[in-house]
């Protein structure tokens, strides 16, 4: 086993790191407060190539390797404390990723350069009011009709729905089938007809991530339209969710590495009863018990990353991924805030952020619930 990054991966983490530091942390406060989107900084992200990261260069990609990819995301969360942006980002990347493993040639040459350019701005949709945890008992439907998809249904809690051009839609074309071969997956274009954005949700953390409600009333698309073929939605489902647990979660990893940091310059500064507070046992084991989660938490997360790479599947390492580290990352902004003290409750410290966005973490892409029981089933329980 090599635990080593090669040159290019350690030559992109800095440079990434460098360019989120010094370009994506501006008005964040303001951004927060208000729950707006950097749209200048999703443009600065687009130019740096962070949208196409690992999409081919022949439709205007970087053409990484799903590792080098999360190691990238990895310095992206780490550089830019902007969570809401980089988990725009991921859903980008996912998105695109969706569409050049499962889409047509034409659904790849039409979609895929504005992704990457940042010109068209994605969103999945599978998630419903009454589906949540179990995502497969969607109601949305899309009936073939005349030559055409007829979809109806809602959506609910989309990342970048509000701003979305584009849409994937999972919906159920056979619904006596349901979770195998019943689902398909769409591309739904903003400005149909019948197709419906509700306003941004107000939340308790990841304001600048832009949320939403979407409907369908009689929204008719064409035939060409279909990701994949039918009845496939529940296979693009699946390994969508293993890129995703290694993906987004891989910025959590370097939000993780970010709040240690910041633990350990004020532990060193910040002095009680004669000494730093770093000397108490009580203050240090909090961060040695940081250090510990970042350390195996970036193990599991790479040996994901690395089976995706070499085309296996790595459902029980993706859901052990999204677990531990989800988990992991709200105990730690937990601990920074009691090592910062009354200081850690203040929004000028920026740490009450992180740890409002991280309690988000551990119920998107599946809730650590849900994740423990995942794991239990395929262990043979």
């Amino acid at each position: 086993m090599d635990f080593s990054l090669n040159g290019t991966q350690i030559s992109m983490k800095d440079s990434i790191t460098k360019f989120a530091h010094n370009e994506l942390n501006n008005d964040l406060i303001n951004n927060d407060e208000k729950s707006l989107f950097p749209s200048s900084n999703w443009k600065k992200c687009a130019q740096m190539g962070l949208l196409g990261l690992p999409i081919s260069e022949d439709y205007g990609g970087v053409n990484e390797d799903l590792l080098t990819t999360a190691i990238a995301i990895e310095a992206l969360g780490y550089g830019c404390r902007d969570s809401g942006l980089v988990h725009a980002i991921v859903t980008q990347i996912l998105c695109a990723l969706q569409i050049a493993l499962f889409g047509n040639d034409f659904q790849k040459q039409n979609y895929l350069p504005k992704i990457c350019k940042g010109e068209m701005i994605c969103a999945q949709a599978i998630t419903e009011p009454d589906a949540g945890s179990d995502a497969l008992a969607m109601r949305t439907k899309a009936e073939k009709l005349n030559g055409q998809y007829v979809i109806n249904g809602s959506k609910m809690f989309i990342s970048n729905a509000p701003i979305a051009d584009t849409v994937l839609v999972f919906a159920l074309t056979n619904p006596e089938r349901k979770k195998f071969g019943g689902i398909s997956c769409f591309i739904v274009e903003k400005g149909l007809e019948g197709f419906i954005c509700g306003k941004p949700l107000d939340k308790m953390g990841l304001r600048t991530l832009q949320n939403g409600e979407l409907v369908f009333d009689e929204c008719v698309i064409p035939l060409d339209n279909l990701v994949g073929v039918e009845g496939q939605g529940s296979i693009i489902f699946n390994e969508t969710l293993q890129l995703e647990r290694t993906l987004l979660f891989a910025s959590h990893l370097g939000t993780m590495q970010r709040i240690i940091e910041v633990c350990i310059k004020y532990a060193k500064e910040r002095h009680q009863f004669g000494q730093p507070i770093g000397k108490f046992q009580s203050v240090s084991n909090k961060i040695a018990d940081m250090k510990v989660s970042i350390e195996l938490g970036r193990l599991i997360l790479y040996k994901s990353a690395w089976l995706k790479d070499q085309e296996k599947r790595a459902h029980l390492e993706t859901s052990i991924t999204k677990l531990f580290i989800s988990e992991s990352l709200k105990q730690a902004c937990l601990d920074a805030i009691q090592i910062h003290g009354g200081y850690g409750y203040m929004k000028e410290f920026e740490i009450e952020r992180d740890l409002r966005d991280s309690i988000a973490s551990t119920l998107y892409s599946g809730t650590s619930e849900i994740h423990r029981n995942i794991i239990a089933a395929l262990v043979g329980l």
